[in-house]
């Protein structure tokens, strides 16, 4: 019933700078809107069905009144910016999210009731959804939502859905870097209902990791074994999510965009399918780490 990832949430200090900052990498980057009852609001960037979702605080004190409830997944939401932000959550798409709750429940996940939620964007349409989180026994980064509002009706929130300047077309893996890959596997493979997958070596990011395929994109679940941007996540802020590799139309018209708007020139690797990938540091990309694959 998961369909896909649907976007990661980046968690940033100020949006309008995230936006820019993004747009730089090549993003076409639309106003999303505000989070009543949140204190929060974010901007969108759609690609062909998943999208990247930048967040910041719009009013401290609605935050954290709100971050004060009981159960909020944002309670240290601030602490999490002000440590350097980036990936927060890696947010999956369920097509039934109720039957979804069911059958972790099933396999004794604890998970939240789906809750509805909206908001309202800045031309004043409404989008609806439902969310469900997972409860402190399974405390993972992920966030499993269902939209209710239809996809075509969501891309128009931003001027323009799809067609970056950098190619980028669909989100093509996630990655949840941790101490232990094997054990951790396991409890992944437990909340999604999979089964756990066997380690391959990632050379890029230089960690073993069993990457569990859900539709399209790929979640994959990491522990480094040399020093490179996962282990530099892992020193920096512990296991969590910390990279979004992204499939481009080309490389070449992504490295020539960002050169053409200031941005160094962004590393390089190879992967373990032979393919070339640019990689943008969290200092390039506000905390997260952000990849690029495709041809020339």
């Amino acid at each position: 019933m998961i369909a896909r990832i649907d976007h990661v949430t980046i968690c940033v200090p100020d949006l309008a700078a995230g936006v820019a900052q993004f747009r730089k990498l090549g993003f076409n980057m639309g106003e999303g809107g505000a989070h009543p009852g949140r204190g929060t609001h974010n901007a969108i960037a759609f690609n062909q069905d998943d999208y990247i979702e930048l967040l910041a605080i719009r009013d401290p004190a609605e935050h954290r009144a709100a971050a004060g409830k009981s159960g909020s997944k944002n309670a240290t939401l601030e602490e999490f910016i002000a440590a350097g932000g980036g990936i927060r959550y890696v947010v999956l798409q369920s097509d039934d999210l109720v039957a979804e709750v069911a059958a972790m429940r099933s396999r004794g996940v604890d998970v939240s009731d789906p809750i509805d939620g909206s908001r309202r964007t800045p031309s004043g349409q409404e989008l609806r959804w439902k969310i469900a989180t997972l409860g402190p026994q399974n405390a993972l980064p992920l966030v499993f939502i269902q939209h209710l509002t239809p996809l075509a009706e969501r891309r128009k929130q931003v001027p323009v859905a799809g067609n970056h300047p950098n190619g980028v077309y669909t989100l093509e893996r996630a990655y949840i870097v941790t101490r232990d890959a094997e054990a951790a596997a396991a409890v992944y493979a437990k909340v999604l209902g999979m089964p756990q997958p066997a380690l391959t070596k990632g050379t890029v990011i230089m960690s073993n990791m069993a990457v569990f395929q859900l539709g399209p994109t790929g979640l994959g679940v990491v522990q480094p074994y040399a020093a490179g941007p996962a282990s530099d996540a892992l020193e920096r802020r512990g296991p969590g999510p910390f990279q979004a590799l992204y499939r481009t139309t080309g490389m070449g018209a992504a490295a020539r965009w960002m050169h053409e708007h200031g941005m160094p020139p962004l590393a390089r690797g190879v992967r373990n399918t032979g393919e070339h990938a640019m990689l943008a540091t969290p200092a390039e990309a506000c905390g997260a780490y952000i990849g690029f694959v495709g041809p020339e």
